[in-house]
């Protein structure tokens, strides 16, 4: 069965960062991913798996800077190549150090001075750099389509639209992290889309609509959405990546109610 695994960017933010890691482990969960591990050292942050007995699954690539074109990751921002690449390669020596498989490659907000077919070129020629890049590292890379609510003009806004990345540059080196949050805010018919895409899936996250808390509270049919992917055959990881609408722990008890207890599915 699939494991759950938590966001630590989301997850117990009630402690100092390095802290989520054992909070996490106490918690259940095997294995963590967050955002950005660069404000630690490799070394630190593998001691601290190693204590913590946890995987580490998934980390972004640098954002990059507001004022520079970033924020939201550089890879479909012109002129920000050289950024991108050095970005990708340290995020590719933390992976090594980590022993993590996938790194979500950010694509960023589209310029509102660049078109959407420049945006797209630049994209897919960096995509393409850093997939060779990755190639015989072990590290596969991931894409995400983040809702133009919460990211506006975040440039990679579709499912299929990363699915068509995927295909094009190659499976075995790419795949699509499913965000099941951003799906149901941007296009919702989740389980649909899930189904017609599930061989390009290589990570899943969670979060319920429309407050990007913990499942049961918002619109999302979780019940339905946790079988679906048990039946689809999904063996990889999903993340926990949303808001508590309280004390991390307290919260949950989620996991009891959708009989998914420390944080494997069963």
């Amino acid at each position: 069965m699939p494991n759950l695994c938590a966001n630590l960017k989301w997850l117990f933010t009630e402690k100092p960062f390095l802290e989520r890691l054992d909070a996490a482990a106490k918690a259940g969960f095997t294995a963590v991913e967050y955002a950005s591990p660069y404000e630690y050292s490799a070394a630190e942050l593998r001691a601290r798996l190693d204590v913590c007995a946890l995987k580490q699954v998934l980390f972004n690539t640098p954002a990059g800077d507001p004022a520079d074109g970033g924020g939201s990751g550089l890879a479909c921002v012109p002129g920000r190549q050289g950024k991108f690449r050095d970005g990708f390669k340290r995020a590719l020596e933390y992976a090594g150090a980590l022993d993590c498989g996938l790194i979500h490659v950010m694509a960023g907000v589209q310029p509102s001075d660049v078109s959407y077919e420049t945006a797209a070129a630049v994209y897919a020629a960096n995509l393409i750099w850093a997939a060779e890049a990755a190639a015989g590292s072990g590290v596969r890379l991931a894409l995400e389509a983040i809702n133009q609510r919460d990211v506006p003009g975040f440039f990679l806004r579709t499912q299929e639209q990363g699915a068509a990345l995927v295909e094009a540059i190659g499976p075995d080196r790419i795949g699509l992290q499913f965000d099941i949050y951003h799906c149901q805010v941007a296009q919702g018919d989740v389980t649909r889309r899930m189904e017609k895409l599930m061989p390009l899936i290589a990570h899943m996250q969670l979060a319920d609509a429309p407050g990007r808390n913990e499942p049961g509270t918002g619109e999302i049919a979780w019940d339905f959405v946790f079988r679906r992917i048990d039946e689809l055959g999904y063996r990889g990881w999903v993340g926990c990546e949303y808001r508590p609408l309280g004390e991390t722990t307290a919260g949950l008890a989620w996991r009891k109610r959708y009989g998914l207890c420390r944080g494997r599915m069963s």
